[in-house]
């Protein structure tokens, strides 16, 4: 398995050796060993989530409260998404920026996304099916979300995918700089310091 690690602290790309024959196809999506050398700890799967979307489809940018956060690696089992990793941390030197990387079902890569980042894709497929493993249950009291279509942010969607088609959650979602002013946004140091405790766990 290749390891990518991304210009954004906490954002790795894992990419699996696929095995072809006249069968088909078999690789590792994820090995806990690889994960765990990457990252400096161990990551507790603790819910797998899937959501299969049409093309189009933008879901995201969300976050939750750090601690505990919720890391998450996620892969495209179906069709091919754009996925995006956004750094929300306030007091991060790449505070505001973010990264895209192409998960689909070629190369079928897997995007690690550390406690405190933010995450969103858009589906540039129809039927895209991602899969996502968690290391925290879903706290609805605890997690938030940033609207994608913030321009002080940014997000650039290909023209591959259409017209976006966003959740009323998502678009009634706080910019960048109105979850800042309520105090919604992980801190930088404070994401760092628990990722560093989970090493000792």
């Amino acid at each position: 398995m290749q390891v990518r690690e991304l210009g954004i602290e906490g954002a790795y790309v894992f990419t699996p050796r696929q095995h072809s024959d006249d069968r088909g196809v078999f690789l590792e999506g994820y090995r806990f060993d690889v994960v765990q050398g990457t990252i400096g700890h161990r990551f507790e799967l603790a819910q797998a989530n899937t959501s299969v979307s049409k093309r189009g489809v933008v879901r995201g940018i969300h976050f939750a409260d750090v601690p505990p956060g919720q890391a998450k690696y996620v892969m495209c089992a179906s069709g091919a998404v754009l996925d995006y990793v956004i750094d929300i941390r306030v007091g991060s030197p790449t505070f505001g920026q973010w990264e895209s990387v192409r998960l689909d079902d070629a190369d079928r890569s897997a995007i690690y996304i550390s406690e405190g980042l933010g995450h969103a894709f858009v589906a540039l497929t129809e039927g895209a099916t991602v899969t996502y493993l968690v290391s925290n249950v879903y706290s609805p009291t605890g997690e938030h979300g940033v609207t994608p279509l913030d321009p002080e942010i940014g997000l650039v969607f290909p023209d591959e995918a259409g017209p976006a088609l966003l959740s009323p959650k998502d678009l009634e979602a706080p910019t960048l700089a109105e979850a800042l002013a309520a105090g919604l946004l992980p801190d930088y140091d404070a994401s760092r310091a628990f990722r560093a405790s989970l090493a000792n766990r």
